[in-house]
C-alpha cells in the first residue's frame, strides 16, 4: 500500500511519460492536476476509496480515481508499468536535456544502450553517437552543448511551473492563525523566466509555530536547515524553499530585502549609505535610530526615490532608470490595460480550439478584441493555412463575429523565410488585419546570415509585428545567433512592432532587448501565442516579462481600443 505522496509521485511520471509519447497533452495534465490534489488533500485517502468518494477531489475524475485506488491497494500500476516498458530506460531523465527527442532517445538505445545522461555524454565525448545512422558530427555536438545547459539549469525550475507550487504554498502559510502576512519574494516575485528556489517572507509574533507550519506543508519532501526564525526546506520535485519570519514591523523591509537581486541590493545600499543611511533587512538605520518603514513605498521615500516594481529590482541600471524617469511617464504595464489577445491560434494550423471558442474565452476575460492568426503555408507541420482554407477561415471569422460581441480580426503568423520575404503573396498580407512575422525554420544560420534574414524582413513594406524574436525555448532551446541591435534598429526604421511573447515556455524578448528596443522608440505587443482557450490565460507571463523590461501602457499596442489597434498594425499603408 502506498501513501499519497508515493502515489502522487507515480502520477506525475504518468503524467511526464504521456508527454513524452507525445499523447494528448490535456491527458497528460490530468495526472499533473491530481497528484496536486493529492498532495493538498487533508481527508483520509483510504476512507475516500471505500466511500467512493475519490472523484469529490476537485480535478479527479472517474479514470484518475481508478488509478490512484490501484496504487493505494496494490502498491502498483499497469499503466505505469506498461509506459515504462513502452520506453527506454532513463526516458524521463534524458527527456530532459536540451535536443533529445523520443526519437533520439530510442535510437541511441537501441544503437548503444544509453540510458541516462551520464552515458549519453560519455557516448558523445568518445565520438560514438556521430556514428550512429541519422546522427553525424553535428548533432553529436549540439547534445554536448544541450547536456550543458541541463546540467547548468538542472537546479532551476520555470517560472510556470514553480507558481504552481507557489500559490498553494502561500495558501498554505497564510492559513496558519500566526501569520499576520506572508508574501512570496525572491525571484517569483521579480518574474524572473526561472528561479532557483521559492522565497517566504512571513510576518509573525510566533515564529515558532509558523516555521513548524511551513514545514509541515504537504508537499515539503524534506527539512534541510531550521532555526527560530527560519526554514530551508525541499519539496518534492527538487525545488527548495526558504521561509524568513520576522516581527510584523520589520515586515515591509525584510520583503523588500529578500526580494531584491544581489546586484540591485548592493546598489540601493551604496545609495542609503551616499545619503547617510545603513540598508539592512530589517530597514533603514540613521546613525542608531532606525526608521519607520511601514511599506515598501516608505523605504523609496526614505531615500528619495519613486516606488520601484519587484520586477524592476535586477540591477544598478534601475536604479538609475527610476531616479531618472520623468514623474508624468505612464506607469509600467499591467494585465488589466490589455484591451486585445494577439497571436492565437485555432484548429486551422496546430491549435486546440475553434474559432468561436477561443473567441468566448476572450470575450469571458473582458478583451475587446482578439487576433486569430494561424501559421503560414511554410509552417506545414503545423498545418499552416493554405490559399485554398484562408477564404474559408476568413467567412468563419465573419460567421463568428455575428455570434460575439468580441471583435475577431482576421491575421497571420506569416513564416519569415530564408530571404527575409514573408509567406503568403504581397496581395494576400496586404488583406489581413494584423501579420505576426516570425522564424520557425533554418534557426542555425550564421549571426551574419541570420541578421540579414530579419532586416529584410523587417523591410517588408506590410506592417508586421516580430513575433517570439529570438526563437527560444527555457532551458531547450537557446536564442538563435544575429545582431540584435542592428536588427533592432531595421524595426525602428521600419512600419513594425516587437512582440513580447507570453508563452511560459518562451517569454520572448528577454527584458535586456525590450530596453534596447524602448531606447529606439520602437512599440511593442504583449502576447499569448495560444493554442487553446487555457493558454489565453497566460497573458500574465506576458505581462510579468513586459514589466520587466520597463514598458509603459503607451508603448503597448493592444492597450489600444480595437479600431486604433486595427489601424496602427493595419498591414497596407
Amino acid at each position: 500500500m502506498l501513501d499519497k505522496l508515493d502515489i502522487a509521485r507515480a502520477l506525475r511520471e504518468m503524467g511526464m511519460l504521456l508527454q513524452i509519447k507525445g499523447e494528448n497533452p490535456y491527458r497528460a495534465r490530468a495526472y499533473e492536476t491530481g497528484a496536486d490534489a493529492l498532495e493538498e488533500l487533508t481527508d483520509d485517502l483510504g476512507e475516500l476509496i471505500k466511500a467512493r468518494k475519490l472523484t469529490d477531489i476537485r480535478g479527479v475524475g472517474a479514470a484518475l480515481a481508478a488509478q490512484i485506488a490501484e496504487l493505494y491497494q496494490t502498491g502498483r500500476s499497469e499503466q505505469l508499468e506498461k509506459l515504462r516498458a513502452d520506453l527506454p530506460r532513463g526516458v524521463l531523465e534524458l527527456s530532459r536535456v536540451p535536443g533529445m527527442t523520443l526519437k533520439r532517445i530510442k535510437a541511441l538505445h537501441e544503437a548503444l544502450g544509453v540510458g541516462s545522461v551520464e552515458e549519453l555524454k560519455q557516448a558523445c565525448l568518445t565520438g560514438k553517437v556521430r556514428g550512429v545512422k541519422g546522427f553525424g558530427a553535428k548533432i553529436e555536438s549540439s547534445l554536448l552543448e544541450g547536456i550543458h545547459r541541463h546540467e547548468t539549469h538542472d537546479e532551476r525550475v520555470l517560472l510556470v511551473d514553480a507558481l504552481e507550487l507557489a500559490a498553494p504554498l502561500l495558501a498554505h502559510m497564510r492559513g496558519c492563525e500566526a501569520t499576520g502576512q506572508a508574501d512570496l519574494a525572491g525571484g517569483i516575485r521579480r518574474w524572473e523566466e526561472t528561479v532557483a528556489e521559492l522565497d517566504v517572507v512571513a510576518a509573525t509574533d510566533d515564529a515558532a509555530q509558523v516555521v513548524d507550519w511551513f514545514a509541515r506543508f504537504p508537499r515539503v519532501a524534506e527539512v534541510e536547515a531550521r532555526d527560530e526564525a527560519r526554514c530551508t526546506v525541499r519539496f518534492s520535485g527538487g525545488l527548495r524553499g526558504e521561509l524568513l519570519c520576522v516581527p510584523p514591523r520589520y515586515y515591509a523591509a525584510a520583503l523588500h530585502h529578500r526580494t531584491g537581486a544581489p546586484a540591485y541590493l548592493s546598489a540601493l545600499g551604496a545609495l542609503a549609505r551616499e545619503l547617510g543611511f545603513t540598508l539592512d533587512e530589517r530597514g533603514l538605520l540613521r546613525g542608531s535610530k532606525r526608521l519607520s518603514v511601514k511599506t515598501e513605498e516608505d523605504l523609496y521615500r526614505h531615500l528619495g526615490l519613486p516606488y520601484i516594481a519587484p520586477e524592476l529590482r535586477e540591477g544598478a541600471e534601475d536604479l538609475v532608470a527610476a531616479a531618472t524617469r520623468d514623474s508624468g511617464d505612464d506607469e509600467l504595464i499591467e494585465e488589466g490595460d490589455i484591451q486585445g489577445m494577439v497571436h492565437c491560434h485555432t484548429v486551422y494550423s496546430d491549435g486546440k480550439n475553434t474559432i468561436e471558442e477561443m473567441a468566448l474565452e476572450a470575450e469571458a476575460m473582458g478583451m475587446k478584441y482578439i487576433t486569430i492568426t494561424d501559421h503560414s503555408p511554410a509552417a506545414h507541420y503545423a498545418g499552416g493555412v493554405g490559399l485554398d482554407r484562408l477564404k474559408q477561415q476568413w467567412d468563419e471569422i465573419a460567421r463568428v463575429q455575428e455570434r460575439v460581441s468580441v471583435k475577431l480580426l482576421r491575421g497571420t503568423e506569416s513564416d519569415i523565410l530564408e530571404s527575409g520575404s514573408l509567406d503568403y503573396p504581397d496581395a494576400i498580407l496586404e488583406q489581413f488585419d494584423v501579420i505576426i512575422a516570425s522564424i520557425h525554420s533554418r534557426m542555425k544560420m550564421d549571426a551574419d546570415q541570420m541578421t540579414r534574414r530579419l532586416v529584410n524582413a523587417m523591410k517588408q513594406p506590410v506592417f508586421k509585428i516580430w513575433g517570439h524574436a529570438l526563437g527560444r525555448l527555457i532551458q531547450r532551446r537557446e536564442p538563435f545567433a544575429c545582431h540584435v541591435e542592428e536588427v533592432l534598429d531595421a524595426v525602428a526604421e521600419s512600419r513594425a512592432a516587437v512582440e513580447v511573447n507570453g508563452d511560459p515556455y518562451r517569454l520572448d524578448m528577454q527584458p535586456r532587448w525590450i530596453k534596447e528596443a524602448r531606447k529606439r522608440g520602437i512599440r511593442f505587443v504583449i502576447s499569448t501565442d495560444a493554442h487553446s482557450t487555457n493558454a489565453l490565460h497566460n497573458l500574465r507571463f506576458g505581462v510579468g516579462t513586459a514589466r520587466r523590461g520597463g514598458l509603459r501602457r503607451g508603448e503597448v499596442l493592444n492597450a489600444l481600443g480595437p479600431a486604433a489597434f486595427k489601424k496602427a498594425v493595419r498591414p497596407a499603408a
